[in-house]
């Protein structure tokens, strides 16, 4: 690492020399300042989150020290922080050759490798600043942790940490660092693993039973993931992100009138959220309150009209009690607000089937498939739709695609067999029949619906039977 300097360790010193600058600045005249002075000025730029200011400070610096290694050094940084990784690079190795074994020069050629996406790269040199540099192995391992988290390169930062765990063995913030990266990783286990070692050094961390609980849900421990917020919220009771988590996964649950409980102290605390509105909605209407339901639907409109959920939420509402034609409008807005989403349409083209609006319907559908073309219940719904006009041949095609692309979907399989029927293909209609009922055989009966003539279900039944 560079040596530290011996000039301006005073506060007061510090001042001046700032102040020194800024007055040029201001009054835009040229002065003198000597080499560790324009260090001083573009530090305290850099750590003050200042590049604009750094960058004159380090372009005024090279036309008055032009061979200076240090300002040299200093310029590749704001470069970085400019995100000009390419100049950075460029200074970064020829520093190199004028001074070989430089921790600094080390440190910022890695970063500028890893903001280039030379992830190995960067790891080598990285690796080079350690060896360079054995007396100050923290500060360059913090340096090293630092870049790559601000790049998001969390598992390359595991082995670093390791490192630094060894050093600092009583700095427990390195367990909490390493279940951070860890859970970035996608190992939540290991995760789960470092979060507890952290909370048995400091069990009062909020954030860190809020991590956990986040840490359980995803992996489906959900009882344990409400215990880890619930700590998180008695340690510090606003933590209002924990609340509305516990109000999700409560949610998700089915468990809707706790989760209510806890979506309205959310929402005391967060009166304009418009997901916690809209979600207390939700279980609302799930409980079957359809007038609390449009209230917090309401609320949240009013708050942000744009907003699309709640428009969803009240088209839903209608569309679960039968009555398609009032949904439609809410519907539509939703769609107005976000055309990519395909949940939207899907429900939609359902409001248009129950409607009577089959060539509606038929749109709405075709339209959630472009947006996704791995909606299964779109693929289902556009072949039942399609077949109710009769056209069994067009039905066949689109159920084919269905079963190319949503793979082995039972019901997509039924319906194929159903259409063949139609058809009067028989040995379609009968591999069809026999691979649904392979894989879901309780569907016949909800699928047989689709054949409006007697001797088709027949036809149907005696399939079933010869299958069995």
């Amino acid at each position: 690492m560079e040596e530290e300097r011996s000039g301006f360790v005073h506060d007061s010193e510090l001042d001046e020399v700032i102040l020194r600058f800024e007055r040029m600045r201001k009054n835009k005249e040229t002065c003198y300042f000597d080499v560790n002075e324009f260090e001083t000025i573009i530090d305290y730029y850099l750590e003050g989150n200042n590049p604009v200011h750094a960058f004159e400070a380090t372009s005024l610096a090279c036309e008055l020290h032009p061979n200076s290694v240090p300002i040299l050094i200093r310029k590749a940084r704001v470069l970085l922080e400019k995100g000009r990784a390419t100049e950075a690079l460029t200074i970064a190795r020829r520093l190199e050759n004028i001074e070989p074994g430089n921790c600094d020069i080390y440190l910022c050629k890695a970063t500028a490798l890893a903001m280039l996406g030379d992830i190995n790269g960067a790891r080598k040199v990285f690796d080079l600043a350690l060896e360079t540099d054995s007396d100050d192995l923290e500060n360059i391992l913090y340096s090293i942790t630092s870049v790559l988290q601000n790049l998001n390169f969390h598992e390359e930062m595991i082995p670093y940490l390791n490192k630094l765990a060894e050093l600092e063995p009583d700095f427990p913030a390195h367990l909490y660092d390493l279940a951070y990266a860890y859970d970035k990783k996608g190992d939540q286990r290991t995760s789960i693993k470092y979060y507890n070692l952290y909370l048995d050094e400091d069990p009062y961390s909020d954030s860190a039973w809020y991590n956990l609980g986040i840490i359980y849900n995803k992996t489906g421990d959900y009882g344990k993931s409400l215990e880890a917020y619930d700590y998180a919220l008695a340690l510090n009771p606003e933590n209002t992100f924990a609340l509305f988590n516990k109000a999700n996964i409560l949610s998700n649950l089915g468990k809707y009138s706790e989760a209510m409980d806890v979506y309205r102290q959310f929402v005391e605390e967060e009166p304009d959220s418009l997901e916690g509105l809209t979600y207390l909605a939700e279980c609302y209407d799930k409980t079957g309150d359809e007038a609390m339901a449009r209230k917090y639907y309401a609320e949240a409109i009013d708050i942000t009209p744009d907003f699309p959920d709640p428009w969803y939420g009240l088209g839903l509402l209608s569309l679960s009690r039968n009555r398609p034609a009032e949904s439609i409008t809410p519907l539509k807005k939703a769609i107005e607000l976000d055309p990519e989403n395909p949940d939207y349409w899907f429900s939609l083209g359902k409001a248009h089937i129950m409607n009577g609006n089959i060539r509606e319907a038929v749109r709405c559908y075709i339209e959630a498939l472009i947006i996704d073309g791995y909606y299964d219940e779109a693929w289902i719904e556009t072949g039942i739709v399609v077949m109710m006009t009769g056209a069994y041949r067009g039905a066949i095609r689109i159920l084919k695609k269905a079963a190319k692309i949503s793979g082995d979907l039972p019901g997509i399989y039924f319906l194929l067999a159903s259409a063949y029927l139609h058809t009067g293909n028989m040995k379609e209609a009968t591999r069809n029949l026999v691979r649904a009922i392979r894989l879901d055989n309780e569907l016949l009966e909800e699928y047989s619906v689709l054949l409006p003539e007697e001797k088709l279900t027949n036809a149907m039944r005696r399939l079933f039977r010869k299958t069995n």
